[in-house]
């Protein structure tokens, strides 16, 4: 009988470690996921102010 309720004991143990795991796991796929859209964004912005900086300094050298 010990067994048996030690088998289950683990078996549930480990069930519930399996599950917290796979939580964790996705919870760091999507933080990632974040950063990497926010790292994007942050780079358009870049790109975006480079060429109006550009644009203007265009504008500058023909006035």
């Amino acid at each position: 009988m010990v067994r048996v309720a030690t088998y289950f004991a683990m078996t549930f143990g480990a069930f519930i470690f399996w599950q917290s795991m796979e939580k964790v796991h996705v919870w760091i796929a999507l933080h990632q996921d974040e950063k990497k859209e926010r790292m994007e964004k942050e780079a358009e912005i870049r790109r975006v102010r480079e060429q109006l900086l550009q644009q203007a300094k265009e504008k500058d050298s023909l006035a």
